[in-house]
């Protein structure tokens, strides 16, 4: 393919050789920043990230068969590599990444390029739109949560000749970061799924979320069509007026609100999954825990019937689905049960997964013996800024009121919050504290009994599934 050969890379970047490839038809099979897989065949960019250098591995990525090396560096860390290893330096390995990302999504005309936004819900919607999708089309989506400016770009370049469609993940920690990725992705179809109160140290309110999410629409592809949840009133009213200002041609809403044209009418949760009906008329189950991801899967069909399938495969793909890891993930080690939500948190996302174990537990076969207790573990949720502690406040009177759990533990200081308000209304042996996050792997577990249903609720840099990870070290009890 025209857009892999070396000398097409070196014109998209902007680099200037620092060791000339062997001639003008050299080319890569693909691109990988990650030293960790295999470059065979292919070019590795290096990338400078929080915890480690892509420049340090350079004479590995070299080693394992790499066409290619793009720096934007030089000297003593190309000592070593093999003489014929083709170096090509750029102004900033990050900036160029982007823009061979954006470069190769316009060589994707005959794929429907679909980006997916929002507050929550995106990995596990991305999942959704994925499976009902890949039962008539062919297709790549991302993996995992590669949702930044590293995930977006690899993802769009992973994309193979010929497929379908293409799903993009789009995440935000800041103003402006969705702004630079949507005219990388240039999407066909633009998910928004939820809004919430995310990140809120830098988006300041839910009218900057709004706005931030709302950036992805300013790089549509001629033509395109807007997804949008109808139960997020602030949403709806500043996509239709973008739509009205000359933005995208047309809109979708889905959700519970009379205003969506996918209406969710009726949902009916269980231990199993959820059944939803759309529009009082068609019946669809997703084997995936919690009342939300009856709107999710509503957005993932949305998608499907843009591009054309019909409800059979739509029932089959949702029924096929496999959530992502740690949302809503059940687990049994050592006799103890966890339903993980610890991937990441915010004021919502706490809220449903309340009230998800609380369905749960209601939907339980009654004749069962049941758990032994019902424990909530409360990791702090990060990047709220003056918002924090009342939000950390609003679910501890969460889980009071929901009358499900036997015994909650906070873990560090924003939980604390939460922690005051569940120690007013329960005796002081309910409510147990963990300063650290480092101290919760090894305070959580001996907490904990054989038969107890334990919800794990946390952002990701508390880390609450290393709870799981030190009692299955510890083998069986």
């Amino acid at each position: 393919m025209t857009f892999w050969r070396l000398d097409n890379l070196k014109s998209i970047t902007g680099g200037t050789w620092l060791a000339r490839p062997a001639g003008p038809e050299a080319s890569a099979q693909g691109l990988t920043t990650d030293s960790r897989q295999s470059s065979t065949g292919r070019a590795f960019l290096a990338l400078k990230g929080e915890r480690t250098d892509g420049h340090l591995y350079l004479k590995q990525a070299a080693d394992q068969g790499a066409v290619l090396l793009i720096v934007d560096r030089d000297g003593p860390i190309l000592q070593g590599l093999p003489p014929a290893t083709p170096v090509l330096k750029v102004a900033d390995t990050s900036a160029a990444l982007l823009r061979l990302g954006a470069a190769y999504r316009r060589t994707l005309e005959g794929t429907k390029v679909i980006a997916v936004g929002g507050s929550n819900g995106k990995t596990t919607t991305t999942r959704l739109i994925e499976a009902v999708l890949s039962q008539r089309l062919r297709g790549t989506a991302s993996a995992k949560s590669f949702n930044n400016a590293v995930g977006v770009p690899v993802t769009i370049l992973g994309a193979r000749r010929g497929d379908q469609f293409l799903v993009c993940e789009v995440g935000t920690n800041a103003p402006g970061e969705i702004a630079q990725l949507a005219p990388v992705i240039e999407p066909d179809i633009a998910v928004i799924v939820s809004i919430g109160r995310e990140h809120l140290e830098g988006l300041s309110s839910l009218d900057g979320v709004v706005r931030e999410e709302t950036s992805l629409l300013g790089s549509m592809h001629p033509g395109g069509s807007v997804i949008i949840n109808a139960d997020c009133p602030q949403l709806v009213d500043a996509v239709e007026a973008m739509a009205s200002a000359g933005g995208a041609a047309s809109i979708v809403r889905f959700g519970t609100s009379p205003r969506a044209d996918l209406r969710v009418t009726a949902i009916e949760p269980s231990t199993s999954g959820v059944r939803f009906r759309i529009n009082d008329r068609q019946w669809l189950s997703v084997p995936l825990l919690g009342r939300h991801n009856a709107i999710n899967a509503a957005a993932a069909v949305a998608v499907a019937r843009r591009l054309g399938l019909d409800w059979p495969d739509i029932e089959a793909g949702l029924a096929a689905v496999k959530g992502p890891d740690m949302r809503m993930q059940r687990r049994i080690v050592g006799g103890i049960e966890f339903i993980n939500d610890a991937y990441n948190a915010n004021p919502e996302s706490a809220l449903a997964a309340i009230q998800t174990f609380k369905e749960a537990l209601a939907g339980a076969d009654p004749a069962g013996a049941g758990p032994q207790r019902r424990v909530m573990v409360f990791g702090d949720m990060l990047e709220l800024g003056g918002a924090a502690p009342d939000a950390h406040r609003e679910i501890g009177d969460a889980i009071v009121a929901s009358g499900c759990f036997d015994l909650a533990v906070f873990v560090g200081p924003l939980a604390m919050f939460a922690a005051e308000r569940v120690g007013r209304a329960w005796p002081g042996d309910r409510v147990r504290i963990v300063e650290t996050y480092d101290q919760a792997a090894g305070a959580v577990g001996p907490l904990l009994k054989r038969g107890d249903l334990v919800l794990l609720k946390g952002s990701r840099r508390v880390a609450l599934e290393r709870v799981v990870k030190a009692l299955e070290a510890e083998g069986p009890a």
